[in-house]
């Protein structure tokens, strides 16, 4: 398995965009009393990036990874230089194929979808390539 950590070269950097973040969180069961209180402002950029210089973002294709919440189409922030860790959600290519799949590294190498009507791959440790970790999946609400 080998990591790759030089592959794509960032562009300028963007202006900072801070927007505000409301201190109160927002229920998704019952609604609470609305509160206007905000928290701070936040950035996007600093928030989801933690390496500028070898984060990347790419489009997810396909239905293999709908339990991880990660749909057809959905933007996905990949950072290559975080650790990669067994239960990881990466971006790999097994023998030149690029896939998005959960790293287990044991009981065996394997990339598993997240998604039971697909099949759990067991590459050959020579021939996966780790292009980076998915830090977060930004899906649109409004299709």
């Amino acid at each position: 398995m080998r990591i790759l950590t030089a592959m794509f070269t960032p562009g300028d950097t963007p202006p900072v965009l801070s927007l505000p973040l409301f201190a109160d969180r927002c229920r998704a069961g019952f609604p609470s009393p609305a509160q206007d209180y905000v928290e701070k402002t936040l950035d996007l950029n600093e928030y989801c990036i933690r390496h500028p210089s070898a984060t990347y973002f790419v489009r997810a294709s396909g239905e293999s990874m709908t339990e991880a919440g990660i749909g057809d189409g959905d933007l996905l922030v990949v950072d290559r230089d975080e650790t990669v860790g067994h239960g990881d959600i990466v971006i790999a290519a097994v023998a030149g194929e690029f896939t998005v799949k959960r790293l287990c590294l044991r009981p065996r190498l394997a990339l598993e979808p997240m998604n039971p009507a697909f099949p759990t791959l067991y590459p050959d440790p020579d021939e996966l390539e780790i292009f980076g970790v998915v830090l977060y999946a930004v899906h649109n609400t409004r299709d």
